[in-house]
């Protein structure tokens, strides 16, 4: 025997999606003693700035976004009076990115000019399971190198972490259009 609860039509929920919203982003000067300043969001809330001990001057600088588990690294290098620095920082930054072919499905990159500040570079989107979404590299192409990228504490599942990607992948845009070299 069968016992029915009548004639209601029952209709199937509909798949929930995932929605992450994020604070409108606040930027604010950023001044270390380093040899270039920018602005940064108030969300990244713990920098870090230490000088590595190269051979030539080089910092680096972690802006930390406990909110979104992720961080953006940056890594300064004075080119000096050498034009094979600014060849050699150019290609490493270049074959890092290209490292990332393996697991990648697109890496659309976008040139940066500013003469103004005399401010050039390449925005990479590196798109697929990979554990860095973004990176760039800016130049004066006389004195200053600058890279970044942004890394996730959590395992690089692209369709996961795009939201967070896109996020950090602005903030990284802003750090090229308001960075100044000293």
């Amino acid at each position: 025997m069968f016992f029915s609860c009548g004639d209601e039509d029952y209709v199937p929920k509909p798949k929930a999606e995932l929605r992450l919203d994020y604070p409108k982003a606040i930027y604010t000067s950023i001044n270390l003693e380093l040899p270039f300043a920018f602005e940064k969001n108030l969300l990244a809330t713990n920098v870090q700035a230490k000088n590595l001990k190269a051979p030539t001057e080089s910092y680096g600088v972690n802006l930390e976004y406990p909110l979104l588990n992720g961080t953006i690294f940056l890594t300064y290098k004075a080119i000096g009076s050498d034009e094979k620095n600014l060849k050699d920082f150019l290609r490493d930054a270049q074959k890092f990115t290209l490292e990332h072919t393996k697991k990648a499905d697109e890496i659309p990159a976008y040139p940066y000019e500013n003469s103004e500040r005399k401010v050039y570079g390449v925005l990479s989107e590196v798109k697929g399971d990979v554990a860095s979404p973004a990176q760039f590299y800016v130049t004066d192409s006389v004195n200053h190198f600058l890279t970044g990228s942004v890394y996730f504490k959590a395992k690089p599942n692209y369709d996961s972490i795009l939201p967070a990607a896109n996020y950090l992948q602005k903030d990284i845009i802003h750090i090229m259009e308001t960075l100044k070299w000293k």
